[in-house]
């Protein structure tokens, strides 16, 4: 009786996606809706970097955003378009994991993981010390169209 039932599983598969290292590849807009990351693959690692910005231009100095905010002084100059914020990203079967997320509106870096929703949106947690210890913050990006 048991061999058959094993026989029988398969049909009861309940049609939950199973996410893929390249999913995630492709072009995001963040949850504040003012930029757009571009996901990529590089060395077997992902990466995401700013590719559009809703308000390009700095509005006190009349010029393209910069990352004035880094704590690195040598890299404040650095222009916000182009900005790559997600590094060294590894797919570990159902997330991305052991990566950090740079966010160019405090200059922090935070550690962080990325899980798949669909085809259309991921969920993207940086956090401070581990994750399960609650510290950071979740955040809703949608696949744009290309």
């Amino acid at each position: 009786m048991m061999p058959a039932l094993l026989l029988l599983l398969p049909l009861f598969h309940t049609g939950a996606q199973t996410a893929k290292a390249d999913d995630l590849i492709g072009k995001w807009l963040n949850a504040d809706k003012d930029a757009h990351i571009q996901v990529y693959k590089e060395k077997g690692k992902f990466y995401g970097k700013i590719v559009w910005l809703k308000e390009p231009i700095d509005p006190e100095t009349g010029k393209p955003k910069r990352d004035k905010l880094n704590p690195e002084e040598k890299l404040r100059s650095r222009p916000t378009l182009g900005l790559v914020i997600l590094k060294d990203f590894l797919f570990t079967g159902s997330e991305w994991e052991y990566g950090t997320i740079y966010d160019p509106k405090s200059g922090n870096t935070y550690k962080c993981y990325i899980k798949l929703d669909g085809r259309s949106k991921i969920f993207v947690r940086g956090y401070i010390g581990k994750a399960w210890m609650g510290l950071g913050r979740t955040t809703e990006w949608t696949r744009v169209a290309e």
